[in-house]
């Protein structure tokens, strides 16, 4: 049985999502530290309530569930985004197709 790739176009597609969720998950760490640090001199944190703070880090955690859960294989549609990290994974378990391009 033939080894199955992307397309050039297909591949673009998964390298920008890999793109969105690495800068992302950047951006979220470093501002959640920076809340989770300052939380007390900013108000946000009262010790005994999380209030503002907890809507914060929801509000920055969420974009990174909805970026698993929009990664589908480009050659079948099955959602692998569970199956990801930072990076798409190798390989697509429902169809076999490599996540790269032939070459790459």
């Amino acid at each position: 049985m033939a080894e199955k790739y992307l397309t050039p176009e297909q591949d673009e597609k998964i390298r920008q999502w890999e793109r969105w969720n690495r800068n992302y998950f950047i951006f979220a760490f470093v501002a959640l530290t920076i809340i989770l640090v300052f939380s007390s001199q900013l108000g946000l944190s009262s010790g005994e309530s999380w209030g503002p703070l907890g809507v914060l880090i929801a509000a920055l955690i969420t974009p990174i569930i909805v970026l698993q859960l929009r990664l589908a294989c480009p050659a079948c549609g099955h959602r692998i985004g569970w199956q990801a990290k930072l990076m798409a994974p190798d390989q697509c378990k429902a169809c076999g197709t490599f996540l790269r391009s032939r070459g790459q």
